[in-house]
């Protein structure tokens, strides 16, 4: 009598297990909330990691995400990276339709699978398997599973529940497995203030996150990193490149990866040894000779891209680097500092986040992090800093993809955290001297220098390998807001020893001018006007940064049209605030002449969000200011 409602009851669960796994295909059941800003949503994202010991781990991860539109479809994020120590047990991928009904199944072999470098042999066995997916129509669900295996366990994968703008997430778990040998050690950031629940117990760490909305970019606001939750875990006992190690600070962290992990790979050829040490040999100071190895790997190597997480952590040998001209920025870094060495300069390996975002490495969680690698030369109470990637950048200059942000320097003798170079506000500084002429009828002929420094600098310096063509355009661009611009000539001088960058121009324009009878109004500024407002932002949520601060100097000489006399001047303007500061003023040097001068600073800083709106109206002060006009009547 009692079996029937039994079997009832079971049924019924079963029933309901497997809808509320069904609904997570169908894009009908996503709250309202999560479809806000968003173009996907993570309806599941379950990463399991198992350390088996020291030197085995498997990673499994099921992700169901539902793209709502185009835009969503590169949060799909199918793909994994392998190479000879990391196989690839299983992948699959399954793919649905708006009502979760399944309309395609990828098996492993069906995925593209295409080398992981941008060209050469030197890192042949990284290669990297991807979805190559074209949905007929929004919104539509994948479902990806992978697993991989592993003899390397320095990197454990964070738990980073949400990692793009407008994407939002109803469930991401975390969970990690480890013997009781291993200590795991992690690092939370950012998950005050969402819904998230954890367990920790001997040989197990788990963590749930749910209903996360998405976030939405906003102007000057910190990088992603900086606010979005995520945890960081490491541990104490790891294995790489089939090296073992204990991990306690930093010092044994970098004692380990420089005696076995670098130093090893130090084995340039006698002859290239001998061809350095006879470059160098006429130099007085280390700095120079430096300079002069710096130019040799520049003229002889050229960098190939390796994607983040596969390639090795261990640099390539010097020897094949010198072998084969070409390498990563390990390989070259490396390469670089082996150079160096033979010629008895001091030099150290440095592992960075690379970016324009100023990511730091975490001081106080010692783990293998960073993306990329630069060198640093001890320089009495300063640190040289090279990128070793580049053909084109001056010795010493990093720019803003390694500027202002904690690195870490490996050296013999143990590792510390050191800040890279801060180009400040009067650094980044670019300086116009120009004049031009204004015809009768409208035109302007111009002949204007701009001189370039810092920040400003490394906006520019490729300018110099483009072609006369590309230069056109780029100009045409830059000084958008003057039309029927025709340029006569043009002239770059990239001076890589003083960092300054140069360039002279000479163009004409029509209708520069506005005529309305018997007058002519001149915008005065036509070198250097503010065309950028900030975004508007209703219910800004995120604080206001400046990375980078900078300082524009602006003195133009302006020839007036022979029948015109000025009929009324524009009054000096000053704007200072906490965001920089902002200055103009036109003096008349004669009857004909008048001379335009312009400084225009922002300063770098962090401030709340309720300053953003203040920010902003400095800017769209600015901009106006910038297009002043300057009346002119005609001469009776």
């Amino acid at each position: 009598m009692t079996l029937k409602p039994i079997a009832n009851i079971v049924m019924l669960f079963a029933t309901l297990t497997v809808f509320s796994q069904d609904s997570l295909y169908s894009s009908l059941t996503i709250s309202k909330d999560l479809k806000e800003n968003s173009n996907a949503v993570i309806r599941l994202n379950e990463v399991v990691i198992s350390l088996k010991s020291s030197s085995e781990m498997s990673v499994k991860e099921k992700r169901i995400i539902t793209v709502l539109n185009k835009q969503g479809n590169k949060n799909i994020d199918a793909y994994v990276h392998y190479d000879n120590n990391v196989k690839i047990k299983t992948l699959e991928v399954l793919a649905f339709d708006a009502f979760g009904n399944e309309i395609k199944k990828i098996r492993k072999n069906d995925f593209k699978d295409v080398s992981a470098v941008d060209g050469g042999t030197l890192y042949s066995d990284s290669r990297v398997k991807y979805l190559e997916y074209t949905p007929i129509n929004y919104p539509y669900t994948i479902e990806f599973t992978y697993e991989t295996i592993t003899g390397n366990t320095a990197f454990i994968p964070s738990f980073t529940p949400i990692d793009d703008y407008f994407v939002s997430v109803e469930t991401s778990s975390y969970t990690i497995n480890y013997p009781e040998d291993i200590t795991i050690r992690k690092k939370e950031k950012n998950i005050e203030n969402i819904e998230i629940e954890k367990e920790v117990i001997a040989g197990r760490i788990f963590y749930k996150a749910k209903n996360l909305s998405a976030f939405k970019p906003e102007d000057y606001s910190p990088s992603m990193v900086d606010f979005a939750p995520k945890i960081l875990f490491a541990s104490k006992q790891f294995t790489l490149e089939g090296v073992n190690t204990v991990v306690e600070n930093w010092d044994d962290f970098a004692k380990w990866m420089y005696h076995d992990l670098i130093k090893v790979t130090h084995d340039l050829p006698e002859s290239t040894i001998s061809d350095i040490q006879n470059l160098v040999k006429d130099e007085t100071n280390n700095i120079d000779k430096a300079k002069k190895i710096y130019q040799y790997v520049q003229d002889k190597v050229r960098y190939i891209s390796v994607q983040v997480g596969i390639g090795g952590w261990k640099p390539f040998n010097a020897s094949e680097v010198d072998r084969l001209s070409y390498g990563d920025c390990k390989a070259l870094t490396n390469y670089t500092m082996s150079l160096l060495k033979s010629a008895n300069i001091e030099s150290n390996y440095s592992v960075v986040y690379a970016g324009s975002s100023q990511r730091n490495i975490e001081e106080d969680f010692t783990s293998i992090q960073g993306n990329h690698v630069i060198l640093s030369i001890p320089n009495d109470n300063e640190t040289i800093w090279l990128e070793c990637t580049s053909q084109e950048l001056p010795f010493g200059f990093i720019g803003d993809f390694t500027d202002n942000r904690d690195v870490l320097v490996i050296t013999p003798e143990g590792g510390k955290i050191q800040r890279t170079k801060k180009y400040n506000t009067k650094e980044n500084a670019q300086i116009i001297k120009g004049n031009y002429s204004v015809s009768n009828d409208g035109v302007i002929n111009v002949h204007a220098t701009v001189k370039s420094e810092g920040i400003q600098y490394d906006d520019k310096y490729w300018l110099e390998s483009e072609t006369e063509r590309d230069l056109d355009k780029h100009y045409k661009k830059r000084w958008r807001y003057i039309n029927n611009m025709n340029i006569d000539n043009m002239e770059i001088i990239n001076d890589k020893d003083s960092i300054v960058f140069n360039e002279t121009l000479n163009f004409q324009a029509t209708n520069y001018s506005k005529i309305v009878a018997n007058r002519m109004l001149l915008t005065v500024n036509a070198l250097n006007r503010n065309t950028h407002i900030p975004d508007r932002y209703r219910d800004r949520k995120l604080p206001l940064k400046i990375k980078r601060g900078f300082k524009d100097i602006d003195e133009v000489e302006i020839t007036l049209p022979q029948d015109y006399k000025v009929e009324l001047l524009p009054n000096k303007k000053v704007i200072e605030n906490k965001f920089g500061s902002y200055k103009f003023e036109v003096i008349v040097k004669d009857e004909n002449t008048l001379l335009y001068k312009r400084e225009f600073v922002v300063n770098d800083g962090e401030f709340p969000k309720e300053d953003y709106s203040k920010f902003r109206t400095f800017y769209k002060e600015v901009s106006k200011q910038d297009n002043t006009k300057v009346a002119l009547i005609k001469k009776e």
